[in-house]
């Protein structure tokens, strides 16, 4: 596993004049216009990087984007994979292991997902501060002891550092913030109602099917996460949503999604 990523890194690498990020961007569901304010350097189809899985869900571009965003060099995956669809969480989380490779410093990640704390409303952004893990570990099996320990802690998994530099920013650009825990299930059913109250029995603010994996591995890896989620519905209400509708919710918050990652980019350390 180790040596196809660093094979995989090295391919890359090689198409991108030895570019090397410092952020790591992951764009959900809907979110990927996100991308057109990178100024791009160069494009990777997914489907033209050796062990790359492809992403086959609507809204998901499947591509890396190579560029600067405020004067720092990012890679934005616009998409992502999803253990639903039939992939391992190794190939899930295979992606954020070569980004580690290329260089990132900080994993940016965002997702869309049903909101399960009653405050919360259709497009809210939920700072996400921990989350609970209900599906597969993707450390599980033999542990790749160069790119961490076997037994890493999750403590601070979302850099505290970060969501205070949110914080900051959102009162400056009078963006409105919610703070909770994500709940990471498999999917790709919508949780049922009674789901949702179960989620907000053990304490989840916020669930969906991405993004926990994606954690995992970075926090093994040592490298500082900020999460946010797009609330794209409510699940404890009676509404019926479905994938169009998230991906439209989606669109319309990522503009201060947009503006948020920016701000926040721009001033990282």
């Amino acid at each position: 596993m180790l040596e196809e990523i660093k094979r995989t890194a090295a391919f890359i690498k090689a198409h991108t004049e030895n570019f090397t990020p410092e952020v790591g961007i992951v764009l959900g569901t809907g979110l990927g216009g996100f991308a057109d304010g990178i100024d791009t350097a160069w494009t990777l189809e997914y489907k033209d990087i050796p062990g790359f899985p492809v992403s086959t869900v609507e809204g998901h571009k499947g591509r890396l984007i190579f560029g600067e965003v405020e004067g720092r060099k990012v890679v934005a995956m616009q998409g992502r994979f999803h253990y639903y669809e039939g992939y391992t969480m190794q190939q899930v989380t295979f992606p954020i292991r070569v980004m580690q490779q290329l260089g990132i410093r900080y994993l940016f990640v965002s997702n869309a997902s049903g909101g399960i704390n009653t405050s919360f409303r259709v497009g809210d952004l939920m700072v996400i501060t921990d989350h609970i893990n209900l599906m597969p570990n993707p450390l599980i099996g033999r542990n790749l002891d160069e790119l961490g320990p076997r037994f890493p802690d999750m403590h601070n998994c979302y850099d505290k550092e970060l969501i205070s530099a949110a914080t900051r920013i959102a009162e400056e650009e009078n963006i409105k913030l919610q703070y909770g825990v994500y709940v990471g299930g498999t999917g790709p059913t919508f949780e049922t109602q009674a789901e949702y109250r179960y989620f907000k029995a053990i304490g989840g603010d916020a669930a969906g099917m991405s993004t926990v994996p994606e954690v995992i591995v970075a926090r093994h890896m040592s490298i500082p996460v900020f999460g946010v989620s797009v609330i794209t519905n409510c699940g404890l209400s009676d509404e019926v949503g479905d994938h169009e509708d998230v991906q439209r919710q989606g669109r319309k918050a990522g503009a201060k999604m947009e503006l948020l990652f920016k701000r926040m980019i721009k001033n990282l350390k």
